[in-house]
């Protein structure tokens, strides 16, 4: 057979066995098989390896051209690599889930997640506005109770605000932090199983308990001691929620409306999906926590220091969500579409 039969006959092969390895970050994809409209499933590569190097042997034994044997060289190479390498570690794929899938995954439930930001920013930005016009509004809210205890927490006048905590008790109020995080992002999460009303009840009472908080104490003069405490956390907390509440309507939307999937298959899904999420969600609760515990609670460091920590915070988890893994292949699969 001549070469160029040789090349006219395998040519699809070798294009499409190209763009897998591209895939897996094995080659660089030339122009032609960027153009190749034939795809190779995973399933398919073992068989389309052991071809290509009988084609390569058969090549070398026919006294083909140098360029194309150097072609299917590279391509049994970098075949090899990838298919008899070791898998990665535990630590590697964790972190390249953090990264890049966890940000995509995000994306890929955009409308879920915008649901979720508005079941909790709306009642929290319209009850701090309110309380401005309103304060006694605020006993419609909380109870004198927790109200004397928030007064209490921020009065600049107490001396607790220019002392600060012991390292003792930081670590106590880390756990505590914790705990008190974790459990209310997975509680929201978790919401979704009563056909999302759970979710939607979670975001919009911590959505008016944070605006009534911080929309009173802001009234009343205490501003400063609060935003200064929040300040630091607040980007990765609230962040957090938002995307457990998410998850959660994910859960109670395909519970609702499983589409073309059984509703079983679509709870299975969307539970998936949702615990993908929460693993992010409970990292970004752990950050939170830890600086909520040695940062917001640290009296020494002056305001304005404290105020361009969290406009960096904002930046980095915001540009995170949006940029994190674009570009790369998505590890989620059809769950996350």
């Amino acid at each position: 057979m001549k070469q160029e039969q040789f090349v006219a006959r395998h040519q699809a092969e070798w294009d499409a066995f190209e763009l897998w390895l591209k895939a897996c970050g094995g080659v660089r994809v030339t122009a032609r098989s960027r153009a190749a409209p034939i795809g190779l499933d995973d399933g398919d590569v073992p068989a389309r390896y052991r071809r290509l190097c009988q084609q390569l042997a058969l090549a070398r034994r026919r006294g083909y051209s140098t360029p194309l044997l150097q072609r299917l060289q590279a391509l049994m190479q970098q075949g090899h690599a990838v298919l008899y390498r070791a898998p990665p570690p535990r630590w590697h794929r964790a972190a390249e889930f953090l990264v890049a899938g966890f940000p995509q995954l995000v994306r890929s439930q955009a409308g879920c997640m915008t649901a979720a930001l508005v079941l909790f920013a709306l009642p929290l930005v319209t009850l701090f506005v309110l309380l401005q016009f309103r304060p006694e509004l605020v006993h419609q809210v909380l109870d004198p109770g927790q109200i004397a205890q928030m007064e209490a927490m921020y009065d600049p006048a107490d001396p607790r605000q220019a002392l600060g905590r012991d390292s003792g008790s930081d670590w106590q109020m880390f756990g505590h932090y914790v705990m008190n995080n974790i459990s209310i992002g997975l509680r929201t999460f978790a919401g979704g199983l009563l056909a999302g009303v759970g979710t939607i009840l979670v975001l919009v009472f911590n959505g008016v308990s944070i605006g009534a908080v911080a929309g009173h104490l802001h009234a009343i003069g205490y501003g400063e001691t609060f935003w200064r405490f929040v300040a630091g956390h607040a980007p990765l907390e609230l962040t957090a929620i938002v995307i457990a509440g998410g998850a959660g309507l994910r859960l109670g939307l395909d519970l609702i409306a499983p589409g073309r999937y059984r509703r079983r298959d679509a709870l299975v899904r969307a539970g998936r999906i949702g615990a993908r999420l929460c693993l992010g969600v409970v990292v970004m609760l752990l950050l939170a926590a830890f600086v909520e515990a040695f940062w917001s609670s640290t009296h020494s460091i002056p305001a304005w220091a404290k105020y361009a920590f969290s406009a960096a915070m904002w930046t980095l988890v915001l540009g995170w969500l949006w940029r994190g893994g674009r570009g790369a292949a998505s590890a989620e699969g059809d769950d996350a579409s």
